[in-house]
């Protein structure tokens, strides 16, 4: 049974659904139409909290959010040329557990190895998270790296999403890193505040009042269906605190994938007080072919939006290259 209510954000991310069966009885689906889900699932596990299966339309495998966190068959197909475990080469840049440094003036944190939600089309689905998780007891190497070189002036904390954590161990990051005094910016990339929520507590509303850096929030929202009262919510109190909060999405064959959606996306992220900023391209990882398309038909719907929407609401269209200096576009 869905439960709406669960006491705590913390209870909450416990009780997510992680059974494809489950996923279908509640949803009027049959799990016979989908072969292979579980084979799919025990590949890369299911995870969704049961609070964004909510927003999702009953007795439609079609429904874009379903689409995003359903095993599918495919996956499992080995004839993925060109779709590979580690699609952007990240295992280059990690001279330290739980750091990568891609690009110069900013270091990556994989502050958690953990999600809320499991995106099927996860470019770190394949990620060796278990040598990557440095915890407490990892941190020093982190901040020693991150002292050692003042060309780096922002710390991104990802993972894994790093909002699973509690504040205190947030806090107690942010205090060390607050002693580095080239570090200017902090940001965290999370989907947190839109498939959980109930995670923006007020403790962490203080937990970002009382930070020393420009900080800002990155959101991943897809569908402007991901949108709901209580996401709205939390993207308010988010907003009191004055941080700059941004929205990166993927275009996802299937499931966004036409200019309506693209707009209304913009449109719906702008009224919620969050302003799009990058529409990627698929990262090539093995298990997610599905959901790519092809460049071209990409940057012509992205001209689509173009003459649709002002500039401010026309996010970059982007997709990264292995070993390149940025983001191309």
């Amino acid at each position: 049974m869905l439960n709406k209510h669960a006491a705590t954000w913390q209870e909450a991310l416990k009780d997510v659904i992680t059974d494809p069966k489950e996923l279908c009885a509640l949803l009027g689906l049959n799990i016979s139409d989908m072969p292979n889900m579980i084979e799919a699932a025990a590949q890369f596990p299911l995870k969704v909290p049961r609070g964004f299966v909510l927003r999702m339309k009953k007795n439609n495998l079609q429904d874009p959010l379903l689409k995003q966190v359903l095993p599918l068959h495919i996956e499992l197909d080995p004839l993925q040329a060109g779709y590979q475990k580690d699609a952007l080469e990240e295992a280059k840049y990690n001279p330290v557990p739980g750091l990568l440094h891609k690009y110069r003036g900013r270091v990556l944190v994989m502050f958690s190895g953990a999600c809320a939600v499991h995106c099927r089309y996860c470019f770190r689905r394949h990620f060796p998270y278990e040598d990557n998780n440095p915890g407490r007891q990892g941190w020093e190497k982190i901040f020693s790296y991150i002292q050692s070189d003042i060309t780096i002036t922002e710390v991104i904390l990802s993972g894994g999403d790093p909002l699973v954590m509690n504040d205190a161990m947030l806090k107690q990051f942010t205090d060390q890193l607050a002693t580095i005094s080239h570090v200017k910016r902090l940001r965290i990339h999370t989907r947190i505040p839109v498939v959980l929520p109930e995670r923006i507590t007020p403790d962490f509303i203080g937990w970002i009042k009382q930070l020393p850096f420009d900080f800002s929030i990155v959101l991943h929202i897809n569908h402007p269906l991901e949108i709901d009262d209580a996401v709205r919510e939390a993207i308010n109190l988010l907003r009191e605190t004055k941080t700059t909060l941004l929205n990166q999405s993927v275009i996802l064959k299937d499931v966004n994938d036409n200019v309506e959606t693209l707009v209304a996306l913009s449109e719906t992220l702008f009224s919620a007080g969050v302003l799009p900023y990058y529409l990627h391209l698929l990262d090539k990882v093995q298990g997610a072919m599905h959901f790519d398309m092809d460049i071209a038909v990409a940057r012509a719907l992205h001209e689509e939006m173009r003459a649709c929407l002002p500039g401010y609401l026309v996010p970059r269209l982007v997709y990264e290259q292995a070993g390149a200096n940025c983001k191309q576009t």
